[in-house]
Parts: structure tokens; C-alpha cells; sequence
């Protein structure tokens, strides 16, 4: 068991990474066996398909990488507007360090690969939903809490801001892969500022 448990964090480890640097078609079953060091009968012994090794890479990384992220920059000890700083700055730090390591501008992963996917693997489409629908569960409660101290009007439904403030993040991290360049990223924080119509708040000197 504890073989096969390795041989399994070795190829998730590796899907991640290559799901990163590259396109979902662009990986073959045989790069990723190569890199992680593991025979083709290990990998099918791991995993039935190509498409459920990218499933369980995603959980992977939400439940190794991301949660404990997102759990301390949506901290409810933080302000919604320290929780809005705290979140831009960590997807620019996030994306300039991708840059640095591959060479090139990555993007937000499950988006490109749910583009190449929603119609072709239904449970790949849907665990990427399903991420999209996590990550609307940290945005909402800084929604509200807006509204709560009369930042946000109360009558608007917070879950729809919460969803068009995604969008733009997601949107904007795919057009700074598009445009391959990460001054595309300087328009992150004072994008999701007017999407959700507050004014943009001088940054505090280091």
C-alpha cells in the first residue's frame, strides 16, 4: 500500500505541474509516466484514465495547496477589504512566480483545461465546476460582509457579485496568458475593485 501510495502523489505531482506549464492535449499519458518515473502499468494501476488523473490532481491541489491558502486570506479575522487585498496580492505573487519557473504566463489551470474538456470528459467538466463553485464559497461571505458595514448595497444578491467578481479574475488570468505578459496583472486589483463599485484604496507603504 504504501508503494502504490507513493507512485500515486508522484503522478498527481507531476499531472499538477504539467497541467500548469502545459495544455491537457498537449500531456500524454507516457510524458507523464516519464517525469514521474513509473511504468505505464503502474500509472493504469493508479488510475483508469488520463481524465481521472487530472480529476484527482485538482483535488490534490485544493486540498494540499490551495484550502490552507484561501482558509488564511479569507480569514474571518480579516476585513472584507484585507481579505480583497490579501487575495490579489497572492494571485500576483502566485502567477509572477509561475512566470519565473516555466518562462511564460500559466493562467488559472482548471480554466484552461475545462476549456479544452467541458464538452469532451463530463467528469472533468464537473470537477472543475465544482472548484468554480468552491471558490464562490470564500468570495460570497466577504460579499456580505461588504454590504454589512454599507460598502455593498444590502438589497443586491451577494452570491451574483461574488460570481461576476470571479469571472473577472478568471477572465483577466486568461487574457494574461493570451497576451503572454505580466503586466496584464497590474489590472487585477483595480479591476476586482470596480467590479464590485468600491473606490480603490491607496496600497499601505511596506
Amino acid at each position: 500500500m504504501k508503494r502504490e501510495g507513493t507512485t500515486k502523489q508522484k503522478l498527481l505531482d507531476v499531472a499538477m505541474k504539467l497541467l500548469w506549464e502545459q495544455s491537457y492535449g498537449a500531456v500524454g499519458v507516457d510524458d507523464i509516466c516519464k517525469q514521474a518515473g513509473v511504468t505505464k502499468g503502474s500509472f493504469y494501476f493508479a488510475f483508469p484514465s488520463k481524465a481521472d488523473l487530472a480529476v484527482a490532481a485538482f483535488d490534490d491541489y485544493w486540498t494540499n495547496h490551495k484550502l490552507p491558502l484561501l482558509d488564511s486570506i479569507f480569514s474571518p479575522q480579516l476585513t472584507p477589504l484585507e481579505q480583497i487585498e490579501k487575495v490579489c496580492a497572492f494571485i500576483v505573487k502566485d502567477q509572477l512566480e509561475k512566470y519565473q519557473e516555466y518562462g511564460k504566463m500559466c493562467g488559472c489551470p482548471g480554466t484552461s483545461v475545462g476549456c479544452e474538456m467541458s464538452t469532451q470528459d463530463e467528469k472533468v467538466r464537473l470537477k472543475l465546476e465544482e472548484m468554480g463553485n468552491r471558490m464562490l464559497r470564500y468570495w460570497t461571505p466577504t460579499v456580505v460582509a461588504l454590504q454589512r458595514e454599507g460598502l455593498l448595497a444590502k438589497e443586491e444578491d451577494a452570491k451574483v457579485i461574488a460570481q461576476d467578481v470571479y469571472d473577472f479574475v478568471i477572465g483577466l488570468l486568461t487574457q494574461a496568458k493570451i497576451e503572454n505578459s505580466p503586466e496584464a496583472l497590474k489590472r487585477l486589483r483595480p479591476g476586482v475593485y470596480r467590479v464590485l463599485g468600491l473606490k480603490l484604496p491607496t496600497p499601505v507603504a511596506a
